[in-house]
């Protein structure tokens, strides 16, 4: 390996850089698995991920479901392990509210090589969800039955489905 002559600052990968990838690649490799595209969004607005469908025959459906993805090596977790808990900004969880199409929150477990999963769109439903946005930040639980699976991509195109059929497209 070459020497640099200087002592010159360098870009540096750290642990953080190589987990977003990890937890990225995760969710990646589910959503192939499907049958299903995804593309990396790279000027982060709060969004990772955007997630293409396609039907049986392999054409694509319309509509697009936005995919956050949050990484760690030791996630914090509920008393009795119920949920991993995750801290979000508010005014991500604001956008993520108002926007037409699906958002799914995605905690990916290094340790373990799984990711859990959570649609916020249904978490922040209701007349309560208000009261869950007090702060800057909000701690969320992904209750841990909600594996990242294909079933579960199957699931969030079920869910973009909905959201053409109500008419809801931008």
């Amino acid at each position: 390996m070459a020497r640099h002559p200087f002592n010159l600052p360098r870009k540096k990968r750290t642990r953080g850089h190589v987990l977003a990838d990890l937890g990225a690649n995760h969710v990646e490799k589910v959503a192939l698995g499907c049958g299903y595209a995804v593309d990396r969004v790279w000027h982060d607005y709060g969004l990772d991920l955007a997630l293409y469908t396609f039907d049986r025959r392999g054409y694509l459906e319309s509509g697009v479901v936005w995919i956050q993805v949050k990484s760690s090596d030791s996630p914090r977790m509920r008393q009795g392990g119920s949920a991993v808990l995750v801290r979000l900004q508010k005014r991500h969880i604001l956008a993520w509210i108002a926007d037409a199409y699906p958002v799914i929150l995605v905690l990916y477990d290094a340790q373990s090589d799984c990711a859990y999963w959570l649609a916020i769109h249904d978490y922040f439903s209701g007349p309560e969800s208000f009261a869950k946005l007090k702060g800057n930040t909000i701690t969320v639980p992904i209750p841990t039955a909600n594996l990242l699976s294909e079933r579960a991509m199957w699931d969030f195109g079920r869910r973009k489905a909905v959201v053409l059929a109500r008419g809801r497209e931008p």
